[in-house]
């Protein structure tokens, strides 16, 4: 079995303004570690899945830089979206790319922008799940044992382990819920059968075409186009427009026949903020950065400089996020992190 994988790499990441940018969002930028969470993302598939098979699906935007950091993937998979339709109409694209190069394959889907430091775990799983979709008429998720009551994710509730020959437990996925409230997470917390949803997807090519036939006919209509192109590109740039904007998990995942779930062993961190990043910076004296500081009567604030080179005092001033580029500096509250997006679009156009 040689499997294939469709590395989504499209997102804007405004959360990480002023580091992210138009071109180089939150998965292009060397965020923690030498490399872009992207090339972590493309290094985690080595051993896993050939380089001819991995294909990475972006936007015109980003197009560039992509191709800059991932020379090691051949050109032609590299594929850009004309337009943004949601993560459903993205992966039917990837589909279709894939089943033209072999029309029962098995693919995975991972995301471009979580941070995976255990490569080992991670690839001994999804080997696992590859192995379970080769033989399992069944679509297969990956899932995060919830570590708190997070309402900013999705919710997958687990049945009963099904028999597999894999090292890893397989279970049967009863259902998914929605983003909840504090309250609801607590309580799936407490049952213990929820993890959260990761994002990751493994199935055949045959299974997942059945699935989409059944549920999404205008996405299974336009992986057959894909996958029959002469032209894959141009292909894409007529049709690609013409699908409605729907998340995978509202398209399909809910409304499949057979979904099953595997639950990471490996370490897990979306990213999704500055806070998050803030948990794996340098401690001093109760602020946590990447370059170095200066603290007088200054506490839980949060330092990010680009080069990682500037010096930055502080002085009387508490839970504080402060990201320093070439060009801009970011000043706001902690609790405003999510809010940092907001301000972009204010922003002049060449800051973006």
């Amino acid at each position: 079995m040689k499997p294939y994988a469709l590395i989504l790499a499209g997102g804007s990441g405004t959360r990480f303004w002023p580091l992210s940018r138009d071109k180089r969002p939150k998965q292009l930028q060397k965020l923690l570690g030498g490399t872009s969470l992207m090339c972590q993302a493309i290094q985690r598939l080595q051993g896993l899945i050939p380089t001819e098979n991995i294909f990475i699906l972006t936007n015109q935007i980003q197009e560039e830089e992509v191709r800059l950091q991932a020379p090691g993937i051949p050109a032609d998979n590299i594929i850009t979206e004309p337009i943004r339709r949601d993560t459903a109409p993205a992966i039917a694209l990837g589909i279709g790319l894939i089943k033209a190069a072999n029309p029962n394959a098995v693919m995975m889907v991972i995301p471009s922008d979580q941070l995976i430091r255990d490569e080992q775990a991670f690839r001994l799983l999804m080997q696992d799940a590859l192995e379970t979709a080769s033989v399992e008429d069944a679509l297969i998720t990956v899932g995060i044992k919830p570590s708190w009551p997070c309402p900013s994710y999705g919710y997958i509730e687990r049945g009963s382990i099904i028999s597999t020959n894999t090292a890893h437990p397989c279970h049967e996925v009863i259902q998914f819920r929605e983003k909840p409230d504090v309250a609801t997470a607590t309580t799936y917390l407490e049952r213990g059968n929820f993890c959260w949803n990761a994002g990751m997807f493994v199935w055949s090519i045959p299974t997942v075409c059945r699935q989409l036939e059944k549920h999404c006919p205008e996405l299974a209509n336009f992986v057959e186009t894909i996958a029959e192109a002469n032209n894959p590109q141009a292909t894409i740039t007529e049709h690609f427009h013409t699908l409605t904007p729907i998340s995978i998990d509202f398209a399909l995942m809910e409304k499949a026949d057979k979904v099953l779930n595997f639950e990471a062993s490996f370490d897990w961190d979306d990213v999704g903020s500055w806070i998050s990043v803030s948990n794996y910076l340098e401690s001093v004296q109760n602020n946590q950065t990447n370059t170095d500081i200066t603290v007088e009567q200054a506490t839980g604030n949060i330092v990010f400089s680009q080069s990682g080179e500037k010096h930055i005092a502080l002085l009387g001033v508490e839970n504080l996020i402060i990201v320093e580029t070439s060009d801009a500096i970011l000043i706001a509250d902690k609790s405003k992190a999510d809010d940092i997006k907001k301000i972009v679009s204010q922003l002049p156009e060449e800051l973006r």
